[in-house]
């Protein structure tokens, strides 16, 4: 992208912008997340099915992701933004008006290209407000992300309660969304590539020393995309939950995860980024025992809140830790984003055909044990105490989480 010149206020506003479109995107996730139990049943779907159909996000993520960078270069980052993100907004209603196993299948392959292509466009926005900052926002950013997560999710949760139609809902969430996007993407920083500026490339190999670090990422994405599709039908299934009650659950896990990414940077910065996550795998872990040996829907409740908690800084800190290994910071980076965001998409299909052939328990007994593994491999994030904010050259696109 070109260097514009821009001020510091207007830096600033743009930092607010962004922030709004991250609190957009995650109010879609929270939306879609309440509803999954009306999508199966409306869909006619089992478990094992509906695992199936969530495989095909991440399919369609895949796909879809390395085309934002490009439409970014070719229209600017603020037009490519608007549209990404109205894209993403809009596709909120499709899964909810899918009567079957295979327009539910094709319905979740657009949900999911057009997640991937927006989160791309707004995490490479908020790198370059950061770095003309010159100063650490990624993480409230993020913080962003799992409160507009958790509005979406309070409102799917009320939907829920008074039994309202998906469909009705899902069309009035993305309407409102979707013009609220808009308009925060029109506040973005208008950058635009230059006359002889290569497109970037469609795909490259992360290096070694992200696949470590991308390793921490995955078990805590996969922990959070797990519990965001799954939490509500497991208090329905498992534990006799209502259906507003099992709506709940997920809006309790996405404000955990809220205040934790606010409030994540000052823990960090006390205590350094292994130790802070070693005590966060700890907590996770603690949570996915409860989980798993819940016999009430309240103790179900408080572990999903627990793992939240514990998953929440753990992303941002693996980004810093890649921005700060090998000789290539900025491959390092893509490498870390390409695995966290590929489990988190992933989790939901994982986590279905398990309880196909097993039970919703045991699915949960693997996001237990994988959240041992932020305890146990921790130190691999050494790199990632803050000590400098990162260069603009280490600044690339990365996940939501």
């Amino acid at each position: 992208m070109s260097a514009e010149v821009y001020g510091q206020r207007e830096v600033r506003r743009a930092r607010y912008a962004v922030g709004a479109v991250f609190a957009v995107h995650g109010a879609v996730t929270g939306s879609f997340a309440t509803r999954v139990p009306w999508i199966q049943d409306h869909a006619g779907v089992s478990p094992g099915q509906l695992g199936i159909a969530l495989a095909f996000p991440a399919l369609g993520a895949s796909v879809a992701m390395p085309l934002a960078g490009r439409i970014s270069h070719r229209f600017g980052a603020r037009t490519a933004l608007r549209g990404l993100i109205a894209l993403w907004t809009l596709a909120l209603v499709l899964p909810s008006v899918a009567p079957n196993l295979l327009t539910l299948c094709l319905a979740l392959f657009v949900y999911g290209a057009t997640a991937g292509m927006s989160d791309v466009a707004m995490n490479a926005l908020g790198v370059e407000v950061e770095n003309r900052l010159d100063q650490s926002i990624m993480s409230g950013l993020h913080g962003m992300w799992s409160a507009g997560a958790l509005i979406g999710s309070a409102a799917g949760t009320l939907a829920a309660h008074l039994g309202t139609d998906a469909r009705l809902h899902h069309t009035l969430a993305a309407g409102v969304l979707t013009v609220l996007g808009v308009l925060a993407a029109g506040h973005v920083l208008d950058l635009r590539s230059a006359a002889d500026e290569e497109p970037p490339p469609r795909f490259a190999l992360p290096p070694r020393s992200a696949l470590l670090i991308g390793a921490i990422g995955f078990c805590a994405v996969f922990a959070e995309g797990a519990s965001l599709d799954w939490s509500a039908v497991y208090l329905r299934d498992r534990l006799e939950a209502s259906a507003g009650l099992a709506a709940a659950c997920t809006t309790g896990f996405t404000l955990t995860m809220a205040v934790a990414r606010i409030a994540g940077d000052r823990v960090v910065d006390r205590y350094g980024a292994v130790r802070t996550v070693r005590a966060s795998g700890v907590v996770a872990v603690s949570g996915g025992l409860l989980i798993v040996l819940a016999q009430h829907p309240a103790a179900a409740m408080a572990g999903f809140a627990l793992t939240g908690l514990g998953i929440a800084v753990v992303v941002p800190l693996c980004f810093a830790a890649a921005g700060r290994s090998g000789s290539n910071p900025s491959l390092a980076i893509a490498g870390v984003a390409t695995i966290t965001y590929t489990s988190g998409l992933i989790a939901p299909s994982a986590i279905g055909l398990l309880a196909q052939a097993t039970s919703l328990m045991v699915s949960f007994v693997l996001v237990t044990v994988l959240s041992c593994g932020l305890v146990g491999f921790a130190g691999v994030l050494r790199g990632g105490d803050r000590v400098k904010i990162a260069r603009p050259d280490a600044a690339v696109p990365g996940p939501r989480t």
